[in-house]
């Protein structure tokens, strides 16, 4: 889960994120890493943050995600809490 950052430029950095964000999502699909995942809305209904469950086989995986995450690299997230999550077989 992450949070955007509060400030006044916050929500534009998200929206001129967002495309090279959603392009990064789809090829974690394509790739069988992306499980779930959408914008938090605050409640006016504005995107304030993010929930993504991904899979990766690997840490080295994960890390290459991470350090790429445009949402990241361009200063959208401000705060990230990574948990390790399994997907229940049911």
């Amino acid at each position: 889960m992450a949070r955007d950052g509060k400030d006044d430029q916050a929500l534009n950095r998200r929206i001129e994120a967002r495309p090279v964000h959603l392009a990064g999502a789809a090829k974690l699909k394509a790739n069988n890493n992306f499980v779930i995942g959408g914008a938090i809305l605050n409640d006016a209904g504005q995107m304030e943050g993010s929930v993504m469950i991904l899979q990766f086989e690997t840490e080295e995986q994960y890390n290459n995600w991470y350090n790429n995450e445009p949402y990241i690299t361009s200063g959208v997230w401000k705060t990230i809490e990574v948990k390790p999550f399994k997907v229940a077989e049911v």
